[in-house]
């Protein structure tokens, strides 16, 4: 093809860049021949020329088209060369955050720095079984591969991991190894597995380094053989390892650290058994400080230490052995702490008593004065002579740290020989897959002799992956038969044969070593004359005669010769080694004894601080001699590389490329330059040029079909697609020399499919023009058409209205008319009556005016009138009174003076002598007569002191009445001076008032006409608040309408919410139910594996007995309570049996079986009760208020004391007949008394019949009672009351009195059970008294929370106060409704519940009534019992639905019923279910009889047998389906027929009947429906297989809508590589299969429930690998395969719906396929789609989001690239999400099953048992 139609405009090229390596541009302008310079635009917009070189004319690498970029395999690449590698790599790396990417047969993988989900047990369970072409490129497609085909091609494999320092290696080894462990498991219970894995950390710990480039760098290579047996289960493995870098145990350069664990030992020296190491901090040490880096970030060296004593444990090494090893490790810190000093110039010293010295001996167990005398000396051999030679201060340092070095590789090789000891097994190994963890290509500004060896590794293993890659080409050309030509590739032999070839590098090197004054210098003068002028790969630096350059296949490399000598000697001071030799400590001597014979020869001498990696370990079988031990590090290694280099041409490699991509450790930044280097060190870029030369692309003819179909005509399509392809390649593609066409595939060169991809582009480019064109006319006629359309409509519509304008303008002014007559002639008469009105209001208020004026001035005449005659009068009555006071005054000042002068008249007759005379003249007749009269006035005094007694006491109450009435006067007299006083005041306030009076007149003008002023304003403002009333209404009816709404969106928020909290009820049963399914799952494959352990034993002893019956590992604690006691003796006989068989048996393996088994067992009982505790709150949580739940309880308890009344009246009544009888005895105790015909005989026996009928009712409800209060004891006392024997005599009293005596103990157990029933009662009332008091403190509660509430809304303002109360009232209303429909439900359950108890009461009733006591006895009393004399009717028996068999038969039962039956047979012609309806008839007639052991055994061997078959038949879906279809009936004929009230709700009175009488099997159905829980699993995990293979290609390879999806070139990995062609699954496949499996489980009679949790399960898995696969192939993430998933998911949906089988659930499961599906179709570019995609994919996990974003490839270049921008936008949205960060779904996951109670409306007696089943030794009873 010329360049002119490649290098055309806007074409796309590749220019160098300094910074960059390659930089972008695209052509402004035409190629055309002969121009010196292309016209480029870069990316940024800058415009360049770029100049061609004159000589060579090469044009500038081509870009790949955009849907190229970013793919899978680099060979897919139409233009593969460096440019094109380097930019995928960084798109999928920076862009996609993918680190895998294939290049041919190589995986490479880039150093994220960053802990990714991408390797967890789910990755590893999608990987496995998967082809490598199938799945996006990761470590575990590798390791798969290298599995698959060392199973399918019975040949070793090996991983070739590589790469420098920090890219990787280490990781991707561990991984490899990690996913073998995983999926092959172990062969053997000794977890070999484990034990592989466990082997890194300590290889870590011992091996591995911080570095500047990797803070785990691997300091040594290593090849682990991990072996197989036949059954490529993991049997073992080996270690090699190689170059161990010993001279970092005595040197580290800055920020880098020694060996991990030196610094785990100094961080854990505070622990109590490594005080006597006398460590401390690694600061202490010379050996671990000398890096200034003793701490990695992010790593605790004491918890790694513990990871690293638990793997040495794990891997068999003791306790002990583990001190001694940290005792060396210890000694060798300590050693290199020994300071030596000058003694002079040629010799030196240790000082005496060096602790570090002493510490060193004393850990190692050798003498302080040896070893100070050895390391500062040396002893020097002549032929006659020994010398001892004292050492420079600067040799004895090298020589103490070459002994550390050399302790340190004994140390390690030793502890490599151990590691593969315990990892090496008895069982013969079949094939082996090694790993092979190796650095990679090194070149520094100084290379010595560890980067030679290092590099010649490298170019050995590049030379034999060059001859890998070019032998798989030729194989597949020769496959493809096409013309094979050699291609030219580079061959690395000349490098190799300078290196190792006679009188190469390491010969010449040897050579130097021999010689006694051997030098460096002399070495490089050979090199020189030797190689310089011969090899043109060999060269010489300019400006050093000291160093040589290698051209090496990668780069060339300069290499100092200062060093090669003594490193290539590798010597160590020989007496310091028999010092060592000579040690006390057992473990030094181990690492030392037979020094000749060494198993790890060492690599390196005393140096002066370099690097040295050399201690080379070669095959251990080889038996060396002593001289060998005199071969040089060259010499060994040359060897050893050799016999790696044999093992793996005799595997087939595959290749891990590990890259750095930056030397800062920075998470996903890629340094071009940087990767540049190291691609072309590791071989990628040969592996593209190898492509590059032949035919790189390959398409085969159905994708070369399906791609460029656009580019045929009609008339091109055959029906030979192959002859099509030929055709039509040859009318594209002139040149034929651009491709070639093999059998299945069709070979382009280089560029030729970007060419057809110009072309088909092209092609859809014209034709998206002419469509658009198309539709452009199509859209531009129809609006021209639409606007036509519209014109005319337009104009219709506006005549139409100027018309009924005109008309309507009419009559607007006919009208207009017409209202101005009338509205004139109103206008008139309105103003008329209004001034008729006005004058008439002003006569009246004139007239009203004037009648109050004058009404007033009356008013006021007459109330003056009466004010003046007040105020005359009460002045009249003032003057009156003072006059009347003067007078009074006056009289008694007169009657004062005159009283005065008369005293004084006679005071002074008194004094006067006269006057006395007077006075007693006639004085002695006075006497007498005084005399006489004093006798008369003492008769009279007597009288009178009588009289003045009484007198007295009258005076003394006058007196006191005077002195009342004189103080009330004295009031009085107040009084009247008060109202004088006030007289004045009164007049002072009336003309006060008189004032007042006027100033009111005038306010109350003015208030009258405020009033009016009020009126006036008050009704304005009642039409105010009327408006505002108005609209108050409005709002109020809004409000009400709001508060409606806002209850009816509590009412369902309310519902949802309680609707959410049943769900997360639901979800935690069912996380208890799937817990204790997969620990049943668990328990079943231990069974099986312990069952296979006998199985494996009793086949390889050899021994066995003919009476020898192995016991079925299924009895679990459940069943052990009902295993017969045949079964011991036969346990023991076999154990006896077995003594011999299992003595070889691993003891401690048998006890971790047992223990595991009875943790599970105890796990599983807890697991039980915690179903039943969820279940039971389930229950709970659906009915909260039990408030009428205590109502029915009161019914029922009421009812129960009717009856208990109703008994106790009954039992006086029988006491008192009893008493009746005894004294009927005692009267007539006569000799004939008990005669029959007596009146005593009679007496007792009508009361004994009436005894007899009433015990019996009493029975029947004693059983009534006994089933709702579960009185074991009463049970057992009536069973034994029941089966006892009575003992007869021949008097028929006696007989009589034995009977009554029995019933009256019968009464007695009555009223016992009737005293537990109160007891029961009491304790029920106290319970719900307690309930009571909890309800009360709830309501205290709530009225406290009311209070806070009511509280926090009065401090809100008043409309949020308003608004919060009516939320508040809201609520609480809607809270009461709920509440009241629940109580209303409940109500109607309990109403429902007593009426169907009361039916079978009065039922029971009757039947007590009309039935018999024969009825009610026990088939044991029914023989031992003689005949009554009284005749009792027996009722007819028909056919009872039971089947009678002989102990003998059972195991001929079992055998025809279970093991030999043919599901296939018995689903097309006999009833479903019919096996579990005869086990049940057996058993019914078991439990009939009463026989507990046969009911046992029957249920035993049932068991056994099911778990037999299915684990003879377990892969067989038809017979799977068929025993769980069985199982689950004989688990509800269990249930139906157990006599619970709630398993008969739906029981006819005959099944009723049928019921059984004497077990309670409650504990089998338990067990059973583990045993159905376990076939249920079993069942999905046969459909699972069947549905594995062809879920991927029916969903999402098949192209069920053709034409839709694009096939993009797909590289060398084809996704036939691995496996041989296989049958291609379709869609249409799938359904089949569904209906299939459909159809067989409705043929088995399986419940409709179970069909729908397994149809759920179905859909769940195929939605789960689909999404699973969809997450892991970049291929598959386009918009077509979304449309594709879509149209499939809806063939799915239709096909549930024409199964009925909407509602089961599995729709929903398909959500998160649906949801990625529309993801691929969505947009993905603005903010707006980030929205729309977050509220889309709720089913989906962030990180399954994002990673079918990044996944996300354009199939054609009208497609976008979802940007980087748009990703980080979803991931900022999507940040707050609370989800599993897990990537995958989980496919193992099993949703827990549950089995609904399905009654079976079939009769038992209606069973007939067809003779095909061989059952004629069964009997119908």
């Amino acid at each position: 093809m010329a360049a002119s139609e490649l290098y055309t405009k806007c074409a796309r090229v590749w220019i160098p860049d300094a910074e960059e390596v390659w930089k972008s541009a695209e052509l402004t302008k035409d190629y055309k021949n002969g121009d010196a310079s292309l016209h480029l635009t870069l990316e940024d917009g800058t415009s360049i020329d770029h100049k061609l070189d004159p000589k060579t004319k090469n044009l500038p690498y081509l870009r790949n088209p955009d849907i190229l970029v970013g793919e899978n395999d680099l060979t897919a690449l139409s233009y593969l060369h460096e440019p094109a590698v380097l930019h995928n790599l960084k798109v999928r790396f920076i862009d996609s955050k993918l680190i895998y990417t294939y290049c041919g047969i190589v995986l490479v993988a880039i150093n994220p720095y960053e802990t990714l989900p991408i390797y967890g047990t789910d990755i590893i369970n999608a990987y496995s079984g998967q082809n490598m072409g199938d799945m996006d490129p990761h470590i575990f497609a590798v390791a798969e591969e290298a599995y698959k085909q060392m199973a399918r091609d019975e040949r070793n494999q090996s991983i070739i991991v590589s790469g420098e320092s920090g890219a990787g290696k280490t990781v991707s080894a561990k991984y490899a190894m990690r996913y073998f462990a995983t999926v092959s498991g172990s062969a053997s219970e000794a977890n070999v597995e484990d034990k592989v894995l466990a082997s890194n950390p300590i290889m870590e710990a011992i091996g591995n380094a911080k570095t500047t480039r990797n803070d785990n760098s691997s300091r040594f290579g290593k090849y682990i053989e991990i072996g197989f047996d036949t059954r490529y289960r993991i049997i073992g493995a080996n270690m090699r390892t190689y170059l161990l870098e010993k001279s970092r145990v005595v040197f580290q350069a800055d920020e880098e650290r020694n060996y991990h664990i030196f610094y785990q030992l100094c961080a854990s020296a505070h622990l109590p058994e490594f005080k006597n190491l006398r460590l401390s901090s690694a600061n202490d040490f010379l050996y671990t400080r000398q890096g200034r880096s003793p701490v990695i970030d992010g790593v605790d060296d004491t918890k790694e230490l513990c990871t690293t004593r638990n793997a040495f444990t794990l891997l068999g090494i003791n306790e002990s052995y583990q001190m001694g090893l940290f005792q060396v490790l210890a000694a060798i810190l300590h050693l290199g702490n020994v300071e030596i000093k000058d003694r002079d110039s040629d010799s030196s010293l240790i000082p005496p008593n060096n602790r570090h010295l002493t510490a060193f001996c004393e850990l190692v167990g050798v003498t302080y004065q040896d070893m100070a005398q050895w390391l500062c000396h040396r002893k020097l051999k002549t032929t006659t002579e020994t010398y001892v030679k004292p050492l420079p201060r600067l040799q004895a340092t090298n020589a103490r740290d070459a002994l550390s070095k050399h302790i340190y590789a004994k140390l390690f090789n030793w502890i490599v020989e151990h590691v593969n000891k315990a990892l090496i097994t008895n069982v013969k190994q079949h094939s082996f897959i090694g790993v092979l963890d190796i650095y990679g290509f090194e070149t520094f500004e100084i290379n010595s002799f560890e980067q030679f060896c290092i590099n010649y590794a490298n170019e050995k293993l590049q030379q034999q992956f060059n001859m890998h890659v070019f032998k798989l080409e030729q194989e597949e050309y020769m496959k493809e038969q096409i013309p094979w030509t050699l291609i030219d590739f580079y061959d690395n032999q000349p490098c190799i044969n300078l290196i190792e070839a006679k009188m190469g590098i390491l010969d010449l090197l040897d050579e130097e070593c021999k010689m006694p004054k051997g030098s460096d210098n002399s070495w490089a003068q050979k090199l020189y004359n030797t190689h310089l002028k011969t090899c043109s790969l060999f060269e010489k630096p300019r400006m050093s005669n000291r160093a040589f350059i290698i051209q090496h296949f990668a780069d060339k490399v300069e290499y100092q010769c200062d060093g090669f000598l003594e490193k290539n000697k590798d010597t160590v001071n020989e007496e310091q080694i028999n010092v060592m030799k000579a040690s006390k400590f057992d473990l030094l001597v181990e690492l030392f004894q037979d020094e000749e014979k060494a198993t790890s020869p060492t690599g390196q001498v005393p140096g002066t601080g370099g690097r040295t990696r050399l201690s080379i370990k070669p095959d251990k079988g080889r038996d060396t001699k002593s001289k060998e031990h005199k071969k040089t590090v060259g010499c060994q290694f040359r060897n050893s590389l050799q016999m790696l280099m044999e093992t793996l041409n005799a595997t087939t490699p595959h290749y891990v490329r590990c890259i750095k991509p930056n030397d800062f450790k920075l998470a996903f930044s890629f340094d071009p330059k940087r990767a540049v280097q190291q691609l072309r060190a590791c071989g990628v870029l040969e592996t593209i040029r190898i492509s590059a030369a032949g035919f790189p692309s390959r398409w085969t003819y159905q994708e070369f079909f399906s791609r460029y179909r656009v580019l045929m005509k009609q008339k091109d399509v055959l029906p030979d697609k192959k002859m099509t392809c030929r055709n039509v390649l040859e009318k594209l593609v002139q040149d034929q020399d651009k491709y070639q066409f093999g059998k299945t595939k069709i070979f382009f060169r280089a560029g030729q499919v970007a060419y057809l991809e110009k072309l088909r582009a092209d092609k859809l480019r014209a034709a998206c023009i002419r469509i658009q064109k198309t539709i452009r006319c199509w859209l531009a006629r129809k609006k021209y058409l639409r606007k036509r359309c519209a014109a005319i409509t337009i104009q219709r519509f506006t005549r139409g209205y100027q018309a009924r304008c005109l008309a309507k303008f009419m009559r607007r002014t006919q009208a207009a008319t017409i209202i101005q007559k009338y509205q004139r002639m109103y206008v008139e008469k309105k103003r008329y009556r209004q001034k008729q009105a006005a004058a008439l209001a002003m006569q009246t208020i004139l007239r009203a005016y004037m009648a109050r004026q004058k009404y007033q001035a009356l008013l006021r005449e007459a109330k003056a009138v009466i004010i003046q005659k007040r105020i005359r009068g009460w002045l009249a009555r003032c003057w009156y009174k003072r006059c009347l006071l003067s007078i009074v005054y006056l009289q008694c000042c007169i009657r004062r003076m005159r009283a005065r002068r008369e005293l004084k008249k006679l005071k002074i007759e008194a004094r006067s002598v006269e006057h006395f005379k007077k006075l007693n003249k006639g004085m002695e007749n006075k006497i007498m007569q005084l005399q006489r009269k004093i006798d008369e006035q003492s008769k009279e005094n007597r009288t009178i002191n009588e009289k003045l007694v009484g007198l007295e006491s009258s005076y003394t109450a006058e007196s006191e009445r005077m002195r009342g009435e004189l103080g009330r006067l004295r009031g009085v007299e107040e009084d009247a001076k008060n109202k004088a006083n006030q007289v004045s005041s009164l007049l002072e306030e009336l003309e006060r008032l008189k004032k007042e009076l006027s100033a009111t007149q005038q306010e109350k003008k003015t208030i009258e006409d405020w009033a009016q002023k009020y009126r006036d304003e008050m009704e304005k403002m009642v039409s105010e608040l009327k408006d505002q009333n108005g609209l108050l209404k409005k709002e109020k009816d809004d409000l009400n309408r709001s508060i409606q709404e806002q209850s009816q969106q509590m009412t369902e928020k309310m519902a949802r919410a309680i609707v959410q909290e049943t769900q997360q009820l639901e979800t935690d049963l069912n996380e208890e139910r799937s817990r204790y399914q997969n620990l049943l799952t668990e328990h079943l494959r231990l069974e099986e594996k312990y069952d296979d352990l006998k199985e494996e034993m009793a086949l390889s002893s050899n021994v066995s007995k003919p009476g020898h019956r192995r016991t079925d590992s299924t009895h679990s604690s459940n069943e052990s309570e009902y295993t017969y006691n045949s079964e011991y003796a036969e346990l023991e006989d076999g154990s006896r049996a077995r003594e011999d068989v299992t003595r070889g048996i691993d003891t401690s393996l048998t006890l971790k079986l047992q223990k595991r088994l009875t943790e599970l067992e105890q796990e599983k009982q807890s697991l039980r009760n915690e179903l039943e505790n969820k279940e039971e709150q389930f229950q709970r949580a659906r009915a909260r208020d039990d408030e009428e739940f205590k109502k029915a309880r009161g019914a029922e308890l009421e009812y129960e004391s009717l009856k208990r009344q109703e008994l106790e009246s009954e039992n006086k009544k029988l006491k008192h007949d009893l008493a009746e009888m005894r004294q009927s005895l005692l009267g007539n105790a006569a000799t004939g008394a008990g005669a029959p015909g007596s009146p005593a005989y009679k007496v007792l026996l009508d009361q004994l019949n009436a005894s007899c009928e009433e015990l019996e009712v009493r029975k029947e409800e004693v059983l009534i009672l006994r089933s709702q209060l579960v009185s074991q004891k009463e049970a057992m006392h009536h069973k034994e009351t029941m089966t006892e024997p009575s003992v007869y005599a021949a008097d028929v009293s006696k007989l009589k009195d034995a009977e009554v005596k029995q019933a009256y103990v019968g009464l007695k157990d009555t009223n016992r059970l009737l005293e537990q029933q109160l007891q029961t009662q009491r304790r029920t009332y106290d319970n719900e008294v307690e309930a009571l008091r909890g309800e009360l403190q709830n309501v205290k509660e709530e009225n406290n929370r009311q209070q806070q509430l009511l509280a926090q809304n009065l401090q809100l303002p008043p409309e949020a106060r308003i608004e919060a109360s009516l939320q508040h009232e809201i609520t609480r209303l809607t809270n009461e409704n709920l509440d009241l429909m629940e109580q209303l439900e409940k109500q109607d359950r309990t109403i429902r519940k007593l009426k169907k108890q009361l039916k079978v009461y009065s039922k029971r009733i009757g039947e007590m009534g009309a039935g018999q006591t024969e009825g009610q006895t026990s088939p044991g009393q029914m023989v031992d019992e003689p005949i009554h004399p009284v005749n009792i009717p027996r009722r007819e028996k028909d056919f009872q639905g039971m089947l009678e068999y002989k102990k003998e038969d059972e195991l001929k039962l079992v055998k025809n019923l279970i093991l030999e039956l043919k599901p296939r047979g018995v689903a097309v012609n006999l009833i479903p279910g019919l096996p579990a309806y005869i086990l049940f008839m057996c058993l019914r007639h078991a439990d009939y009889v009463n026989d507990d052991q046969k009911v046992r055994t029957l249920l035993t061997s049932t068991i056994n047998s099911i778990k037999k078959i299915l684990k003879k038949r377990g892969d067989d879906f038809e017979t799977v389906s068929f025993w769980l279809a069985n199982t689950c009936r004989f688990l509800h004929c269990l249930k139906q027929y157990s006599g619970d009230e709630q398993f008969m709700k739906h029981n006819t009175s005959r099944q009723n009947e049928h019921c059984l009488s004497n077990f309670d099997l409650a504990e089998y159905r338990q067990v059973i429906s583990d045993l159905a829980i376990q076939i249920y699993q079993q069942l999905i995990k046969c459909m699972e297989n069947i549905l594995q293979p062809m879920i991927v290609s029916g969903m999402l390879e098949h192209e069920t809508i053709q034409g839709v999806s694009g096939v993009k070139p797909t590289g060398l990995r084809k996704r036939t590589s691995s496996i041989a062609d296989e049958g291609t699954y379709t869609l249409d496949s799938i359904l089949r299969q569904l209906s299939a499996f459909h159809s067989t489980m409705c043929q088995h009679g399986t419940d409709p429930e179970l069909i729908k949790q397994v149809v759920k399960q179905q859909f769940y898995i195929i939605g789960a690998v689909t999404l699973n696969n969809l997450l892991l192939r970049k291929d598959m993430c386009s918009w077509s395969k979304g449309m594709q998933i879509r149209y499939n998911v809806s063939q799915l949906e239709e096909w549930l719906r024409d199964k009925g089988l909407m509602t089961c659930g599995a729709k929903e499961t398909l959500e998160p396929l649906i949801q990625a599906a529309q993801l691929l179709q969505v947009k993905k570019k603005t903010d707006e789609d980030a929205e729309a995609i977050c509220s889309m994919c709720l089913a989906l996990t962030t990180a399954q989001i994002v990673k079918v974003l990044n996944l996300y490839t354009p199939v054609n270049e009208f497609e976008e690239r979802v940007s980087v921008a748009f990703i980080r936008t979803i991931q900022t949205r999507l940040r707050d999400r609370c989800e599993s960060p897990q990537l995958l779904m989980d496919t193992k996951m099993i949703y827990p099953v549950t089995f609904p109670f399905n009654p079976s409306s079939l009769a038992l007696e209606t069973i007939q048992i067809p003779g095909s089943l061989n059952l004629a030794f069964l009997t119908r009873v």
